[in-house]
């Protein structure tokens, strides 16, 4: 089992900057990738950005320029850096974990843009 503890959340002004952490605790061997998945208000969930083992990242294209996802060296926690934070950013921020064929999520934690 990979526990994953979300944090950093809350509300921002447009063009605000927050930055998450994600810190998964457990059998974490073997890990393939971390990353970060949302879900705005009537939508479907969405994935955002990822990390690998090796260090290659990807992000969707709306994101693209602004988020910037890191790792730890001990390879159990990552950072997403949100500048030039939307309105469109609005949503639960979900993390996640996958490796062994197996994957994981956190809790969520919610970023609202809004002035």
């Amino acid at each position: 089992q990979v526990q994953l503890v979300e944090s950093g959340g809350g509300l921002v002004q447009p063009g605000g900057s927050l930055r998450l952490s994600c810190a998964a605790s457990g059998s974490i061997f073997g890990l393939n990738r971390m990353g970060w998945y949302r879900q705005a208000p009537g939508k479907e969930r969405e994935l955002v950005t990822f990390i690998t083992d090796g260090g290659y990242t990807h992000y969707t294209d709306s994101v693209k320029g602004r988020f910037t996802i890191s790792m730890d060296n001990a390879k159990n926690t990552v950072n997403l850096e949100m500048d030039s934070l939307k309105p469109e950013d609005t949503a639960v921020y979900y993390c996640y974990w996958w490796g062994r064929g197996m994957d994981y999520w956190g809790k969520g934690t919610l970023v609202t843009v809004s002035s």
